[in-house]
């Protein structure tokens, strides 16, 4: 499996609401792009003190990194970057592909 691991800095003056239509709108893609098998995402919870002024996470799992790949130029993704970009102060995106041995742990 592969997983694509993302922080939002919404720009200020971004509502919940455009925050929430956002997520929903990139949960939409399960289901509509080949491969992506799930999204989770949320506001930062933590006392640590470490999100250098990120305020929300997501992580998207595909099969394969070949399906990443692929979603990267599909036309729906494509469309979740033109609604949620520009909303964003910063951005940091980082995928990493998982063993199978370590996954079924979860």
């Amino acid at each position: 499996m592969t997983r694509h691991f993302g922080v939002f800095q919404f720009k200020e003056g971004v509502t919940d609401a455009e925050i929430d239509e956002g997520f929903a709108e990139m949960r939409a893609m399960i289901g509509l792009i080949p491969g992506l098998l799930s999204m989770e995402h949320g506001p930062y919870k933590s006392d640590e003190g470490l999100d250098d002024g990120y305020t929300h996470g997501f992580i998207i799992t595909f099969d394969t990194p070949e399906s990443r790949d692929a979603y990267l130029q599909h036309p729906e993704h494509l469309k979740r970057v033109e609604l949620v970009q520009p909303r964003l102060e910063r951005l940091v995106v980082f995928d990493f592909d998982v063993k199978p041995e370590f996954s079924a742990k979860l």
